[in-house]
Order: structure tokens, then C-alpha cells, then sequence
């Protein structure tokens, strides 16, 4: 939820040198340095640039997204035939192909990823210094606390590395476990060159609250197999880090709670309904529906956002519903993977020609390894509601405004019922003006934006949880 789920795009091969046409410069020696260009994301202009090295007649090559504070993406493979170039960055699922203009200065051509085609032209660069990112919230020295590393021991063997960050003086502090939201993320949540959760401990920690933030498991330092896990086996690790602060003599034991962003809010839900001996929850754009009700709102809310109208809207969900219906039936996966791709290929206009049909071909598959992985499964059927009916203890409930991959009306409205069912009068929920996922001011809260926003947390999203939760352990 917190990073929008992208397909896997065509896997590329790699092309071997070939002459240009007559009069273009030729050989892979003219694509050696760095070559820059911005990739217009609706209203949003994304820099992107490619470091390309040329050595035994072949090439290697890197990319930066300056502007979502991503540098070194491995490319894994360079192409380069009768005038084509190509990109393959299959990490990020995403490639570009272009055409070398007669200079050797320019390639004009397309950036894929995700099934979205945008245009991108790049040019040579003599010298680029790319600037990273400000990001005028990252803490700075000297700190008026202590980071310590630790290792905590989770299900089966997985060792979670993390940070737990300790205010000055003796103790006991009360303390926060702070729980990721969806993909693989490491213990800050660093996305687009933010790191929402060490801008979090740092303010918790002036406020004498202790924290404890962990890389995911196969992230980072942490073990374990991150592809295969479901929110059930992250709500586990989630557990274990609990008992680890418990066993922290320097921790108050009975002054210990869970936050939770985006999916961790939904992890916090299902740890805290079966762990009374929590102080408190706090859900930062948690959500209160489903995952099947949630991805429809989110999707809406997107693609009205973009300028979508309400009748593409409703088709593309639609088709959404029938694809979701297929993950969570009973079928075999084969079967599964096969309707899949009928459904995508029922798309074809008549007519259409053989590269078209084989596009599309690839985007199913692409689909299906997405829809039939564990955790989208699980994911599409998990309820809160039921969970949340569950807790007791105070729980504290912020979105944005302007959150469009976790609506703020109907998930506010959605755990608020919730809370009633639970009994639970000590539940504080606060819609945040003009804030977006990621608790930034925004400006239209698209997912693209959030790199090109120089705040990391706003102030007051940071002020409305110190308060409550020093309030609350005061």
C-alpha cells in the first residue's frame, strides 16, 4: 500500500554491437558516459539518468531517479543494434529503448515499466553532478540520545536487524515498535530518498520515548525470505520484536506499543487484538476494509487524480474484480495463471497486430505473478474489522487527507466502527488536512509526487502523535 504494486515489464535481451547506418557514428563506444533526460509522470518531471561504461566490447550500466533519491540501479543489459538502444533494468521491472540521432548525442525513445509507455528523450552529458535530494527533516548530529544496533531472534531461525534508539537518561523509557508498510522496506521506510521512520525516532526520542525500528526480513541485514512472506508471517516478526523490548531492562515493560504505516498499520491491528499487555496503537494511514475494498478506493482515487474519467474508472475496476475473483477462487494456480491470461487477451482489438498480441501476453504474465504471489492472496481477503473489534487499549488512528492509496473517509470511518463494536472509547481518529501517504503536504497526493516533496513527515502529523502518545504516558 505504501509503494504502489508494479508488474514485471518485458525481459529484454541482451543485443550484440552492430553497425549503424551510414553516417551515424557506430560501435558501443559512442554510448560510453552519462546520459540524462526527465520523464514526465503526468504534471511531475522525473530525472533520469544512465552511466554507461564501455570496456572488452561490451558494455555495463547503472541508473539513477535522482528525484525519488534512487542511484545505482543495476542494468542488466546494455543493447545496441542498427541504431536501437536499449536498456533493460530488470530490477525495477522497467527499460527504455531509443534511437541514436546522427550526432551520437541524443536517443529519443520510451521508457516501459509497469504497462505505462512514456516518452523519454536523453542527451549526452560533458560533465553531471546530480544533486541528491533535500531533505531538510533527516536528524543531524549531535543527537540527544543513543542508537544502539540489535539483533532480534524471530519465527524460524530469521535474525530482524534494527535500531533501537534510547533517550537520555536512565530509564525505564516507554517505548514504540514501529512496523513497515508493504514491500520490502528497510528500518527507516526509505522511499523517493525519504526515511519517514528515522525522522519518527528521532522526534520520539526528544519526547524521552524510546524505538525500535527493524529492516524487513531479506532486507538489509535481516534474513529470511521476503517473496514468500504473507502480513500473518510480518505480524510474527512484529511479535518478536515486542518480546525482545519487553526483555530490555532499560524498557518500561507495561509502557510498550506498537505504530504501525500503511500495512503495519493493518500488522499493528492483528498484533495488538492478541496482546492486551500493549500500552497503546497507533495506525499512521492504516487501513479499516479489506484489501479487495481498499485496492478499488485506491485505484479510483488514483485515476481520478490523473484526470481519469468515471467511466474508465469503473471498467478498469471491473476487470479488477474478476482478476481478484480468479486470485482467491479455489482453482489450481495453473488454472488460475490461465484465466488470467485469457482475460487479458480478451482485451485484443480485432485485428491487432502479432507485437501487439505478444505485449499483452507478456503484461498477463506479469498480472499473474503479481495476483498469485502469497502475499497479494492474503492481502486481498484480510478485513481489519475484525481484528480491531478486538482491541482495548488506547489507539490512535491519523490519514492524510489527500491520501489516495489509503482513503481517509471511509478507512477512518470503517475503524471507527470497528472501535464500537470493540468497546473501545479510548480511540483517537484525526483526518489530517492536506497531507498524503506518506504524511507530506501535498500538493495533488499522487504517488509521483512524493519524490519531488522536500518534507519527509510534516510537522504536524509528528506534532499530533508526540502529543497524544506523551500525553497518553505522561
Amino acid at each position: 500500500m505504501k509503494k504502489l504494486l508494479i508488474s514485471a515489464l518485458l525481459a529484454l535481451a541482451a543485443l550484440s554491437s552492430q553497425p549503424f547506418a551510414e553516417g551515424q557514428p557506430s560501435g558501443l563506444a559512442v554510448l560510453q558516459g552519462t546520459w540524462a533526460g526527465s520523464l514526465f509522470v503526468g504534471k511531475t518531471a522525473l530525472r533520469i539518468v544512465f552511466h554507461v561504461e564501455v570496456a572488452d566490447g561490451g558494455a555495463k550500466a547503472t541508473m539513477d531517479s535522482p528525484d525519488q533519491g534512487a542511484t545505482g540501479i543495476s542494468v542488466a543489459s546494455v543493447g545496441f543494434a542498427d541504431g536501437k538502444v536499449i536498456f533493460d533494468v530488470k530490477l525495477i521491472k522497467g527499460s527504455f529503448e531509443g534511437t541514436l540521432d546522427p550526432s551520437g548525442r541524443k536517443i529519443a525513445g520510451f521508457w516501459k515499466q509497469g504497462g505505462a509507455k512514456l516518452p523519454l528523450a536523453l542527451e549526452k552529458q560533458a560533465a553531471l553532478v546530480v544533486a541528491k535530494p533535500a531533505r531538510p527533516q533527516e536528524p543531524k548530529p549531535p543527537f540527544p540520545y543513543m542508537n544502539r544496533e540489535v539483533v532480534v531472534k524471530g519465527p524460524k531461525g530469521i535474525r530482524l536487524a534494527g535500531t533501537l534508539c534510547l533517550p537520555e537518561g536512565a530509564g525505564p523509557f516507554p517505548a514504540a515498535l514501529l512496523v513497515t508498510g508493504s514491500g520490502a522496506q528497510d528500518r527507516d521506510e526509505t522511499i523517493m530518498g525519504h526515511r519517514p521512520f528515522l525522522v519518527i525516532a528521532d522526534c520520539l526520542a526528544r519526547r524521552s520515548i524510546a524505538t525500535l525500528r527493524l529492516d524487513d526480513r531479506g532486507v538489509g541485514a535481516s534474513t529470511g525470505d521476503f517473496g514468500a512472506a504473507t502480513t500473518f508471517d510480518f505480524a510474527e516478526d512484529a511479535k518478536a520484536a515486542l518480546a525482545f523490548l519487553r526483555e530490555e531492562a532499560v524498557i518500561d515493560s507495561g509502557k510498550i506499543g506498537i505504530i504501525g504505516h500503511s500495512e503495519g498499520g493493518l500488522i499493528a491491528a492483528l498484533v495488538a487484538s492478541k496482546d492486551p499487555g500493549l500500552a497503546f496503537a497507533v495506525l499512521l494511514a492504516g487501513p479499516g476494509l479489506s484489501g479487495e475494498k481498499l485496492l478499488y478506493l485506491q485505484n479510483a482515487a488514483i485515476a481520478r487524480a490523473s484526470g481519469v474519467g468515471e467511466t474508465a474508472i469503473a471498467g478498469a475496476n471491473a476487470k479488477n474484480a474478476s482478476l481478484y475473483a480468479i486470485a482467491m477462487g479455489n482453482d489450481k494456480p495453473a488454472a488460475k495463471r490461465s484465466r488470467i491470461v485469457e482475460i487479458y487477451l480478451g482485451m485484443l482489438p480485432q485485428g491487432a497486430a502479432p507485437g501487439i498480441r505478444a505485449a499483452l501476453e507478456e503484461e498477463a504474465d506479469r498480472a499473474a505473478d503479481q495476483l498469485l504471489s502469497p502475499w497479494f492472496i492474503t492481502f486481498l481477503s484480510l478485513d481489519p474489522a475484525p481484528y480491531l473489534a478486538k482491541v482495548k487499549m488506547p489507539l490512535l488512528a491519523l490519514v492524510g487527507s489527500k491520501d489516495l492509496q489509503v482513503p481517509a473517509e471511509e478507512n477512518l470511518t470503517a475503524i471507527g466502527a470497528a472501535m464500537r463494536d470493540a468497546g473501545n472509547t479510548r480511540f483517537t481518529p484525526l483526518e489530517l488536512k492536506g497531507l498524503n501517504h506518506l504524511f507530506q503536504t501535498a500538493g495533488t497526493g499522487l504517488p509521483e509526487e512524493y519524490g519531488t516533496i522536500e518534507e519527509t513527515f510534516s510537522p504536524k502529523a509528528l506534532a499530533a502523535l508526540g502529543d497524544w502518545l506523551s500525553a497518553l504516558l505522561r
